[in-house]
């Protein structure tokens, strides 16, 4: 089965494209990384080539500026020039507002489409994706619903009937991190952060839930 990854230098996303092609007879034609002018592009772009390169996949970089100028409009915190990110606990790392600040408009709809489209032509059999359920609790685009939804909708706008395969779907932080290990991953091999600065900011959502490496 060949497989266009999203790829956005992350956690889930690189454990998921791994995984996916450790399996028998998977392979990645492609690997996907979108940028839209997020505050981490930069340090993303720089996780996804070496992860690409890891898979021995080639890895194509999408320009969404437009996606950029919709979030800002939308008040999402992800992009500059929108506010402070919002912080979370090791207790709670985030919630239904945390989320709702760093909401791009149908961002993972937009990723999944375009990523159709380069498995309809390169050609691909499926759409590799890191979703998984601790984010579902609060990212509906995270959750098996969303999945199921993607893959009806493909039925009917792909020739080939394009699938979504998501590794980690059922998996939580801990599990991916125990996942990444064994497939030989450090914390320094993926970008996880929503802040793009040297290091990582530890105080995001995405740095809280990334727990399990210590």
């Amino acid at each position: 089965m060949r497989g266009i990854a999203l790829l956005s230098g992350g956690l889930d996303s690189g454990v998921a494209a791994a995984w996916f092609q450790r399996q028998a007879g998977h392979r990645l034609a492609a690997c996907l990384y979108f940028d839209y002018g997020q505050r981490a592009a930069r340090r993303e772009q720089e996780a996804a080539r070496r992860l690409a390169s890891r898979l021995a996949s080639p890895l194509l970089q999408i320009e969404l500026p437009w996606l950029g100028t919709l979030a800002r409009q939308a008040g999402s915190r992800l992009v500059p020039g929108t506010g402070p990110l919002p912080e979370g606990t090791a207790a709670v790392p985030g919630d239904a507002t945390s989320a709702a600040a760093v909401w791009v408009p149908a961002r993972n709809v937009v990723f999944v489409a375009i990523a159709a489209a380069h498995a309809e032509a390169l050609p691909a059999d499926c759409i590799v994706a890191g979703f998984n359920a601790e984010e579902a609790a609060t990212f509906p685009d995270n959750s098996a619903a969303f999945v199921a939804a993607c893959e009806s909708a493909l039925a009917l706008g792909t020739r080939r009937g394009i699938r979504v395969t998501s590794p980690t779907l059922a998996w939580d932080k801990p599990r991916i991190v125990a996942a990444a290990r064994d497939l030989g991953f450090t914390a320094a091999d993926f970008w996880s952060c929503y802040e793009g600065g040297d290091e990582p900011c530890r105080r995001c959502e995405s740095c809280r839930r990334n727990r399990g490496w210590d």
